[in-house]
């Protein structure tokens, strides 16, 4: 069939056509010919913007990415809570897609190079040695990512509990851990980052040969 001569709708808004329809419906619910009836066009007219199916999951990908927010930068010393934050956002943006998680697995973005650029920049700026910036931020997209996704694909009914189907009988040391801690989902998550990060500043410091006073010298 041929293509129109000019595109009736733009992908950002095909793209946010196709995530409302997966968060209302679910990712079985897409389809070319739904998502033209739902923005009022016919399925060709969608290929001036998407290859096919897998291009407009792509496009739906990056547009979650794109909701999240990029808080303010603190003062140098305190660079790790930056990225506290930047990882509280993403995970308040997954958790309000859930049904679209898993496409942020299938269609990783890299979540945006430039941000990653920036990211790197700010590091080196706080003074952040360079050899660490790749740990950082592999470490914090793997983490964030992680964990994110695994909270929003929990079931409905366990989303609130940690290790949902535990059997205290069974398993009476983690039954006490889980009766003892205090935490929300979201405070693990926020210690979770905070300690990797952290971790990683205080390894560089202890790898770092121990300098001797002049009187050790003697």
């Amino acid at each position: 069939m041929a293509r129109p001569r000019q595109p009736l709708i733009s992908r950002s808004a095909a793209a946010a056509a196709a995530l409302r329809i997966i968060d209302e419906e679910g990712l079985d619910a897409l389809s070319l010919p739904r998502l033209a009836r739902d923005i009022g066009v016919s399925a060709p007219s969608l290929y001036h913007h998407f290859a096919d199916k897998s291009a407009i999951l792509a496009a739906v990908s990056r547009a979650i990415v794109a909701e999240i927010k990029v808080p303010r930068k603190p003062a140098p010393e305190n660079w790790p809570e930056w990225f506290v934050q930047m990882s509280l956002n993403f995970r308040t943006v997954v958790l309000r897609h859930r049904n679209a998680a898993p496409l942020l697995l299938q269609y990783r973005p890299r979540l945006q190079l430039t941000g990653y650029d920036d990211a790197a920049e700010y590091l080196a700026e706080c003074g952040v040695p360079v050899h660490l910036h790749v740990q950082i931020l592999e470490g914090m997209e793997t983490i964030t990512l992680g964990a994110s996704l695994a909270e929003a694909m929990k079931p409905t009914a366990s989303r609130k509990p940690s290790f949902p189907y535990l059997d205290v009988k069974r398993q009476p040391n983690l039954a006490a851990a889980v009766a003892a801690n205090t935490f929300t989902q979201k405070k693990v998550f926020e210690n979770m980052i905070r300690s990797f990060l952290y971790g990683v500043v205080q390894l560089e410091e202890s790898a770092q040969p121990k300098r001797t006073s002049p009187r050790q010298s003697k």
